[in-house]
């Protein structure tokens, strides 16, 4: 009788919930770990805390410091020429280098999508979405168009194929692209104030030069050589895991298909769909559906936010040390939970939206207690965890708790 344990780790809120803990801790209980990245991209930040060890995972999976082996899907879509940095900076701190298996066909981030992204944000001034500024969503709708780019690609082509390809991609796509974008812009914000156009130039001119392409292609390439391994049999790669850790990235509120808050939202699945498509196109499936949150709520940037107050309203005095400022997601943002009935819905429209059967084990894994006096921040004052989750309906959906009182696995327990 088979042990594999398959677990999926989500977000259930806006993301910076505490998905890097999770992993580290369920990788430190299951040795030989294969963790799976499926959704999003570099501008994931999970940070993981090992006593003086501290890491902000990107693409490599917040289980490296347990020696755990990172598989990008087809679905995810890694920057490959950040990756050296992210593994350089990674060994510094851990003294060996991870091991990074792709699917042949996970699409690639490029440059281009890189600075288109931050055109467009740029000219919708006070109107941002709130984007990473890191490329996912224009190398979603590049790839979705048929201009797109893999791993595999940057394994078997070589430089000068794949800097042609791009310039073709650039004629043929990204011109269009643009201007049908700064149009919707312009339309959306008809009689607004624009950002001066000095700003946008500078985008403009380095999607006009042949050697930014020919830079990057070749880094691009060094990293793919250097740091990846082709998964040439996915389902065999899986198969041969007892114990599988599926890593999302943002959360369930950010998935593309939650209308109710875009456009400030993710381009990809930010739930169960991922894991459960994957997993079953190789006969397997989940065992575990493991949805993190902190006692209270964080958005990082633009986009409407339930029950927002202050950091100090919420009595927290920490501030975060992973969720800096920057010129493209903002500042980090705080809110309370809502009722019981809020905090589930969007964990039981993950589940019917998956398909999922009922022998599906679904954990809460709650992050960041030991800020708020081990109680739930709610719109009706703090609760104790027994107190709130006896409020939350349909309470059987959830087959267990975890419940962390810091940030390290070694602080977790099992409720």
């Amino acid at each position: 009788m088979s042990t594999r344990t398959v677990r999926a780790v989500i977000g259930k809120n806006f993301g910076d919930e505490g998905k890097g803990l999770a992993v580290d801790y369920f990788c430190s209980r299951s040795p030989e770990a294969l963790v799976v990245k499926h959704n999003g991209g570099a501008q994931a930040g999970h940070t993981v805390e090992q006593g003086e060890r501290r890491f902000v995972f990107h693409q490599l999976s917040a289980g490296s410091f347990r020696r755990s082996d990172t598989l990008w899907a087809r679905t995810y879509y890694p920057d490959l020429y950040k990756l050296r940095e992210e593994v350089e900076e990674f060994a510094a701190v851990a003294g060996f280098r991870p091991t990074v298996y792709s699917d042949a066909a996970a699409p690639v981030t490029l440059i281009d999508d890189v600075i288109v992204n931050m055109l467009l944000e740029t000219r919708r001034g006070a109107a941002r979405h709130g984007s990473c500024g890191m490329g996912i969503y224009e190398a979603n709708l590049r790839t979705r168009a048929g201009f797109g780019l893999t791993v595999g690609d940057f394994l078997s082509c070589d430089a000068a194929t794949l800097t042609a390809r791009i310039l073709r991609t650039r004629e043929e796509y990204t011109r269009k692209r643009i201007a049908d974008a700064l149009a919707a812009v312009e339309a959306d914000r008809a009689g607004e104030a624009f950002p001066a156009d000095d700003d946008c130039k500078q985008y403009l001119e380095l999607l006009a030069s042949e050697n930014v392409v020919e830079s990057y292609v070749d880094e691009m390439l060094r990293n793919a050589a250097a740091f990846t391994e082709i998964a040439g049999d996915v389902g065999a790669l899986l198969s041969k895991r007892e114990n599988i850790v599926f890593e999302s990235g943002q959360g369930l509120l950010l998935d593309e298909d939650n209308r109710r808050f875009a456009p400030h939202i993710s381009a990809s699945k930010t739930g169960l769909r991922n894991p459960v498509a994957i997993l079953a196109e190789h006969g397997l499936e989940p065992t575990e559906a493991v949805y993190v949150t902190r006692t209270y709520v964080t958005r990082h940037g633009a986009g409407p936010l339930p029950y927002e107050c202050t950091r100090e309203a919420l009595g927290i005095a920490a501030e975060d040390a992973t969720n800096v400022e920057n010129p493209w997601q903002g500042r980090i943002r705080y809110a309370t939970h809502g009722t019981a009935e809020e905090f589930t819905e969007p964990v039981l429209e993950d589940l019917r939206g998956s398909g999922v059967g009922q022998n599906l084990r679904c954990s809460l894994f709650v992050t960041h207690f030991d800020e708020t006096g081990h109680r739930f921040l709610t719109a009706d004052g703090p609760e104790t965890a027994a107190s709130f989750l006896a409020r939350v309906p349909v309470r059987d959906t959830f087959a267990g708790y975890y419940a962390a009182a810091g940030r390290e696995a070694a602080d977790v327990a099992e409720l």
